[in-house]
């Protein structure tokens, strides 16, 4: 796999306003999205059996949006069109076909004064990048990081694979140079993310413009590899099995044969979901960890009053739920992550639980910034919410993956349509959050799917979806 770095920078016309209130000085930004990092990977989110006290502090120290959803993916790399909907501000069809062609999240910040840089993991094109930061040291280009056949379809006999052996790559990288293959010491990427991050909070100490720092983990993708010491708080024997696992999904739900579904071996048995979801929360610990690595580094730098940190993910993780490994569903486990906002003014101890798109960030930003929000960003702005005015709120939520599936969902209850499977579900969530009981054929929720099937129809037409579906 190419791990390459991309060193020019370029900048943009103006997009937003260089004007601050006067006497004021304009907010800093330190923005985290973690990758595959579900909405129940928090424990403060409702999941004690995780260790996330750095999350969990950020959490009282700030505002939760507890129902926060992605908008699809046209493949199978489902953060790449969760990024491109985040930096281009544009609905999922739309992100597909013009972010080469709007401004971006972080070049809007650039051009209205803001000093910009990222570290980690982009995934998109060298020319959004380019356009998007003027810093940009250590940036993975890639979607994930390289691991050998031994592990996948673990566990099986034989397999020596162990997530804190640094001989492994994956997740362990060169110290000197984390690019290229060495025999030197490693470190694990999570930790360099956060030395990077860390480092150039030092550097913006010094520095009177305001700044927007974007940081984008690596963890908790596969592979799921932390130190030993984070493997040993879980150990797999101890893990409790999901009340949504299932040893293989009812129906071929597409793409059944993905590479992410392929971690474990089918069926999955009770054995392999301990051994999955132990490495996933020793893993997200160890992110935990990082992070309060950063926002120590932020304190350090004397810049933490005046600074609205975001965390957030590009999307969720099954690890064993509804006999899935993968991100490629539409259940919540996979569509649903964590969003986090903290700051000046923000109340301590906020929870939003309204339903609202992650990718709503970009305009959010831009007004707690008072930088003008590009005319082509259609998601809303959930700046009301963070200061307790209130703010937009959706009556359903719209998610695809592919032309394997589309989904509606309320805050009562879920459609997911399969027109390639010819199966449809519907799910009463208040009675069933965990969606363990399809209820789509059961005469009582009749009028609830007719509602759902329109309700979809009509965010399909909104939202430019050519998909057309099949009766059912």
């Amino acid at each position: 796999m190419n791990r390459r770095t991309f060193i020019a920078s370029t900048l943009s016309a103006p997009v937003g306003s260089l004007a601050a209130a006067p006497g004021h000085q304009k907010p800093n930004f330190l923005f985290m999205i973690a990758d595959d990092l579900t909405y129940l990977g928090i424990r403060a989110m409702g999941n004690a059996e995780v260790e996330t006290p750095n999350l969990d502090a950020l959490m009282r120290r700030g505002c939760a949006f507890t129902h926060c959803f992605h908008q699809g993916s046209w493949s199978g790399a489902v953060c790449v069109a969760s990024r491109s909907m985040l930096h281009g501000g544009l609905t999922a069809f739309h992100a597909q076909q013009r972010i080469e062609q709007v401004p971006l999240f972080g070049q809007t910040m650039g051009d209205a004064g803001y000093q910009t840089s990222i570290v980690g993991k982009w995934h998109l094109s060298n020319t959004t990048i380019e356009r998007s930061f003027q810093d940009r040291r250590t940036v993975f280009m890639d979607g994930m990081f390289e691991s050998g056949p031994e592990a996948y379809g673990r566990p099986k006999p034989g397999n020596t694979w162990s997530p804190d052996d640094t001989s492994l790559k994956g997740q362990w990288l060169p110290t000197r140079d984390w690019r290229k293959s060495a025999s030197e010491p490693v470190q694990h990427s999570a930790q360099i993310w956060a030395d990077t991050a860390a480092d150039r909070l030092s550097e913006l100490s010094s520095k009177t413009d305001p700044f927007f720092l974007y940081v984008a983990f690596t963890s908790p993708h596969d592979p799921r590899q932390a130190p030993k010491e984070f493997g040993d708080r879980y150990p797999a024997s101890k893990i409790a099995i999901p009340p949504n696992y299932l040893p293989e999904h009812p129906f071929d739900q597409g793409d059944r044969d993905v590479r992410d579904e392929l971690l474990a071996p089918f069926p999955r048995t009770r054995d392999a979901v301990q051994l999955h979801r132990s490495e996933y929360y020793a893993h997200v610990t160890y992110l935990d960890s990082q992070v309060g690595r950063i926002l120590a580094a932020l304190d350090k730098s004397g810049k933490a009053d005046n600074t609205y940190i975001v965390f957030t993910a590009d999307h969720g993780l099954a690890v064993g739920q509804h006999g899935l490994m993968s991100k490629q569903n539409l259940y919540d486990h996979s569509t649903r992550m964590p969003l986090i906002v903290a700051g000046p003014g923000i109340g301590k101890g906020r929870r939003v639980d309204e339903m609202v798109y992650q990718h709503s960030m970009f305009p959010t930003v831009c007004d707690l910034a008072g930088v003008a929000t590009p005319r082509t960003v259609e998601f809303p702005n959930l700046a009301g919410w963070l200061h307790g005015s209130g703010g937009p709120k959706a009556e359903s939520m719209f998610c695809w993956y592919r032309d394997f599936q589309r989904s509606v969902r309320t805050k009562d209850h879920k459609l997911i349509v399969y027109p390639k499977a010819g199966k449809v579900q519907v799910f009463d969530l208040k009675r069933d959050p965990r969606e363990t009981r399809d209820v789509s054929a059961e005469p009582v929720y009749a009028s609830v799917r007719k509602d759902l099937v329109a309700r979809l129809k009509t965010h399909q037409k909104e939202l430019d979806d050519p998909l057309v579906l099949p009766a059912f």
